[in-house]
């Protein structure tokens, strides 16, 4: 019996719902937004976004993803689990107040380089405002997933959601699309003051007081660790805020509308299935990651329980991209279709390189972790920054394919050489069918869209009972659903075997 499939589903199960929800809630939100303020107004969004991502990434020093890592390490410690939760929440109030300065003084360059005038300057500093509260945000975000509070994580993702939306968009319906930045401002906001209830339920801190010397013998490793991750999280943020400005001065804020649209569908069902990965499996790996042989079965059950499930609704995906694209937006979305189509590709090898990088990060090899990032943005840059004026925005799909590809190739190549990870059998058979049947269903959809859409239906389905299956098989549970299931597939000739590779 897998223990660690069994934690990994239920985690995936509860943060999947959660986010499953969430995302309904995203789907009303960007449809009401792209009726109230058109492609303009979801063009503005993203790049606010975007600005805001950057500098916070950069103003937290990467102490987030360090920061798990120190409470999952630290959690049989009273003494020191209490001092690494102060220590989290100072670090990031300090910085965050430092930042929020900065894009002050900053405001009207940043606008100017952003958008070519200082129209948007005023909004651009309340930036700052928004950095501040996403940071102290991050800070709860941390302390519930290093102690694993997988249950409270699901539920302050969902509240969350559901507050900011019906706040941020009575905003925009009373001041339209001055209203984006008061939307901006309400998201962090609402998820501190609905964390702030799950917080009191962990145990109570010392109250000892910290001085100057403990905060910063505590702070000093979790930002020297934390330092690279967030290098490579402000250069991937920073290549996405270069791509949005370039498509903007050469094919217009439409365009940027159109990019940001298939982006965000793209971003969001990956961020659902790595969202519920990370959640259990990044610190229960950082406890094990010394012990290879564990790691690397750890690494496996996740980027198989990753494609098995995740796969095939890749395929719904690419089938039905145009018609997705009209129901969340709108009509005038419809010609992002091309580039979603791409983009969704790449997330097959997005699913199959996430479990490798997050054993970069477990083992603290920030460096490591860093040139590898560096590999994917440096090549979904270089190519859309010298296509995009003479083969338009479907460029941006193929580059930020490519990008994956060689991505998962360096994570691959370093992994194995540091013996973090070995191939099992499992893992190379889904990876490799996923890989075929994405890229085929991509030629097939682009070229001949009726049989496309009706094969591409076909093969989710084929393949969704085969994941399915697999799931079945890892977790050998015997629930009442469970038993359902098996006899399902002894029914269709199809039984379940004892061993998963």
């Amino acid at each position: 019996m897998s223990n660690n499939s069994k934690d990994l589903i239920r985690s995936m199960a509860i943060i999947g719902s959660s986010q499953s929800i969430n995302i309904i809630i995203s789907v009303f939100r960007m449809k009401a937004m792209a009726v109230l303020l058109g492609p303009i107004g979801i063009g503005l969004f993203g790049i606010f976004n975007n600005l805001l991502s950057a500098v916070k990434t950069a103003a937290g020093l990467g102490i987030g993803k360090s920061g798990v890592r120190q409470i999952a390490i630290s959690k049989g410690d009273h003494q020191v689990l209490s001092q690494v939760r102060k220590v989290l929440l100072i670090a990031h109030l300090i910085q965050g107040t430092i930042a929020m300065a900065a894009v002050w003084i900053f405001k009207s360059k940043i606008s100017s380089w952003l958008f070519g005038d200082n129209l948007y300057s005023f909004e651009v500093g309340l930036i700052g405002v928004a950095i501040v509260l996403t940071l102290i945000s991050t800070a709860q975000n941390t302390l519930l997933q290093g102690m694993r509070r997988i249950d409270d994580i699901g539920r302050l993702t969902v509240y969350g959601a559901a507050a900011s939306t019906i706040i941020g968009l009575i905003f925009i319906f009373i001041f339209g699309i001055k209203g984006v930045i008061s939307f901006i401002l309400i998201q962090p906001l609402t998820m501190i003051l609905i964390a702030l209830r799950y917080i009191k339920r962990l145990p109570k801190p010392d109250n000892g007081f910290i001085g100057l010397l403990d905060i910063w013998n505590t702070w000093k490793p979790m930002a020297k660790l934390g330092v690279a991750f967030m290098l490579s999280g402000i250069s991937t943020t920073l290549t996405l805020l270069l791509i949005r400005g370039n498509v903007t001065q050469e094919l217009g804020l439409e365009a940027t509308g159109l990019f940001s649209a298939a982006w965000g569908i793209s971003m969001v069902y990956g961020g659902l299935m790595l969202g519920a990965m990370s959640s259990e499996y990044y610190p229960r790996l950082a406890e094990v990651i010394d012990n290879q042989k564990a790691s690397s079965k750890l690494i496996n059950d996740q980027m198989q329980l990753l494609l098995a499930i995740g796969g095939p609704i890749l395929y719904v995906l690419i089938a039905l991209a145009p018609w997705i694209l009209i129901a969340l937006y709108s009509a005038e979305f419809k010609s992002a279709s091309d580039l979603l189509q791409w983009m969704i590709v790449g997330n097959i090898f997005k699913f199959a390189s996430w479990p490798l990088s997050y054993s970069l990060i477990a083992a603290s090899r920030s460096a490591t972790f860093f040139f590898v990032e560096i590999s994917f943005n440096a090549v979904f840059l270089f190519l859309t920054w010298f296509f995009i004026p003479n083969l338009g925005l479907e460029v941006v799909g193929l580059a930020l394919l490519l990008g994956h590809i060689v991505y998962f190739l360096f994570l691959l190549i370093i992994t194995t050489f540091l013996g973090n990870f070995i191939w099992e059998k499992l893992s190379i058979i889904l990876f490799s069918l996923h890989t075929i049947i994405g890229f085929f269903l991509l030629w097939l959809v682009l070229t001949f869209q009726v049989i496309g859409v009706t094969i591409s239906l076909l093969l989710a389905f084929i393949l969704g009972l085969y994941g399915l299956r697999i799931v079945l098989i890892k977790i050998e549970t015997r629930g009442k659903l469970s038993k359902i299931l098996t006899n399902f597939f002894i029914l269709v000739r199809w039984p379940l075997k004892s061993k998963s590779n």
